[in-house]
């Protein structure tokens, strides 16, 4: 049962998150991926914050290992990120069109002038191993419980959604073809999967540190809202934009308390 719903929640995060980039991309909704931005990193601190750390300190570990291997996964997530593997889709700009869609990209500072060419696959092997690692981290949650899997699986959808949509971006400047980008791009996503059953497996086998899984998808989801959602959010902006961007943030972190207190109430 629970793998059903590791497989479930992998599959709507890891394809679900793709298409919904699609439909913001290409679509009449293009204009919101800002508030994504705010969003999503509400959702993902909320989760981290609300759900998986408090999870993990009822477990049997004590404290101490426990901030140890948040700090520690914190910097793993940071190594990842120096490597380009965790958080691609928007760095690589080729063309200055996306900069207006995507606004503060220049954050990262990388613009790479590189042909989009070769640029793509270095997209789709970063999205895999980031969908790889979403997947074992969802998984961990499932274990721990379903509600705390439904949760985590919804706060990833919500942070794919942004760089999916700077894959997207980056694919079709390389080739002009929609349709082959989207596919490309599900195909990373349906990685998740994988990362799901994978994380099924090794978190049975490896029971007791279930509570150091926990912690280390606490670290990504923080490290990802810190250092990729949120920097793209400090541009100077009008009172308005501020506070819609503030609002957008609080609505992320209402979304997950909401979901949590429904999957309560469904128990």
């Amino acid at each position: 049962m629970i793998l059903v719903a590791i497989v479930l929640g992998t599959l709507v995060a890891g394809i679900g998150s793709v298409w919904l980039a699609a439909l913001l991309s290409f679509g009449v909704l293009a204009r919101y991926t800002q508030h994504m931005l705010s969003l999503a990193a509400g959702a993902l601190l909320a989760t981290a914050f609300m759900h998986l750390l408090p999870e993990a300190f009822e477990g049997q570990a004590g404290a101490d290992d426990l901030f140890m291997t948040l700090l520690i996964g914190l910097v793993f997530f940071f190594l990842l990120d120096k490597a380009e593997l965790w958080h691609h889709g928007h760095e690589h700009h080729h063309d200055h069109s996306h900069d207006e869609v995507h606004g503060a990209h220049g954050a990262h500072g990388h613009s790479h002038a590189a042909p989009a060419r070769s640029g793509s696959w270095a997209v789709l092997t970063g999205d895999s191993v980031h969908c790889f690692g979403d997947g074992i981290l969802i998984a961990s949650a499932f274990m721990a419980d379903i509600r705390l899997g439904v949760i985590a699986s919804l706060a990833v959808l919500a942070h794919e959604v942004p760089h999916h949509m700077g894959d997207l971006m980056v694919l079709r400047s390389g080739s002009s073809n929609k349709r082959a980008a989207l596919v490309k791009v599900s195909l990373a996503g349906a990685v998740t999967a994988i990362g799901g059953l994978v994380g099924f497996w090794l978190v049975d086998q490896l029971q007791d540190y279930l509570p150091y899984f926990l912690v280390v998808a606490s670290s990504s989801f923080v490290y990802v809202a810190l250092a990729d959602l949120i920097p793209q959010l400090q541009k100077r902006l009008t009172a308005r934009e501020t506070g819609a961007q503030i609002a957008w943030l609080l609505a992320g972190i209402a979304l997950v308390t909401l979901v949590s207190g429904m999957a309560h109430h469904g128990h």
